[in-house]
C-alpha cells in the first residue's frame, strides 16, 4: 500500500494520516499478539523494566516455586503471561488472582496501576480488588462488560501459590 498524492504531487493530509493510523493498528495487534516467551510482565513503578534476573523461578505461575509476596506491589500488580493470570495486592497483605485475559476482545491485560488493571487495547480497566469492571471498553457499559474471572491465591509464608 503506496501513500496517495493529490493532483500536484504532494502528499495529501488524508493518505499521511491513513499510513499512520495503519502504523497505530499494527502496533495495536501487537500488544493483543501471544507473547510466546512465557515470562511474566511486572507493573512496578519502581526500577526500571526488563532488568536481568527475572522472577517467578521454577513454576512462575504459583507452581512448585510459586510467586513471591514481594514481587506484588502493593496498589499494583504481576501479569503473568505463562498462565494468563494478573496478581494484585489491593492492599498490604492482602492478594488477589484473576484471569489476564480482558473480557471484551481476549487481550492481556497490560499493566495494574492504583488497583486498576487496565487493557492497552480498547481502555478497559478492571478493579484489582475484585475485578470488577472500572471502566468498560467503548460501547459497553459496566453492566454489558464481563468482569475479571477470579482465581485463588494461597498464601503461604513470603509464597503466592495459585490454582
Amino acid at each position: 500500500m503506496g501513500v496517495t498524492n493529490d493532483d500536484t504531487g504532494t502528499t495529501t493530509r488524508r493518505a499521511m494520516l491513513a499510513g499512520a493510523g495503519a502504523a497505530g493498528v499494527a502496533l495495536t495487534l501487537a500488544a493483543c499478539g501471544d507473547d510466546s516467551d512465557g515470562g511474566s510482565t511486572s507493573t512496578t513503578p519502581t526500577g526500571g523494566t526488563g532488568g536481568t534476573g527475572g522472577t517467578g523461578g521454577a513454576g512462575g505461575a504459583g507452581g512448585a516455586g510459586g510467586i513471591k509476596t514481594a514481587d506484588i506491589p502493593v496498589k499494583g500488580g504481576k501479569i503473568l503471561k505463562d498462565s494468563n493470570t494478573v496478581v494484585t495486592q489491593p492492599e498490604a497483605g492482602t492478594f488477589k488472582a484473576f484471569s489476564a485475559i480482558c473480557t471484551h476482545q481476549q487481550c492481556t491485560v497490560g499493566s495494574v496501576e492504583n488497583n486498576v488493571i487496565k487493557c492497552p487495547c480498547h481502555g478497559s480497566q478492571y478493579s484489582a480488588t475484585d475485578g470488577s469492571v472500572v471502566q468498560p471498553a467503548p460501547g459497553l457499559t459496566k453492566e454489558t462488560q464481563k468482569p475479571l474471572s477470579a482465581k485463588t491465591a494461597a498464601v503461604s509464608g513470603d509464597t503466592i501459590t495459585l490454582s
